[in-house]
């Protein structure tokens, strides 16, 4: 049977807003630090907590293809 670790999570006060405090553990498994942003992403069956923001990196994707099509007009632009 497979069996998945459950890790625990609190919702404190903090200042005048709440917070969630991510053991470190979470933190290390995440790559993330104090002043990193997190993204919730709504699943079916809950969220899924990730450094990772899709909408970001298909922003990125899409620059990055512009960047390697219209490498010329860059070049001359920048001039």
């Amino acid at each position: 049977m497979n069996r998945r670790k459950t890790i625990t999570a609190k919702v404190t006060t903090v200042g005048n807003s709440t917070g969630l405090v991510l053991p470190k553990e979470v933190l290390a498994k995440l790559r993330v630090s104090k002043g990193d942003e997190l993204c919730f992403m709504e699943m079916p069956d809950g969220f899924k907590l990730t450094p990772y923001d899709p909408e970001f990196a298909e922003a990125m994707e899409a620059a990055e293809q512009v960047m390697r099509e219209d490498r010329d007009v860059l070049r001359a632009l920048a001039k």
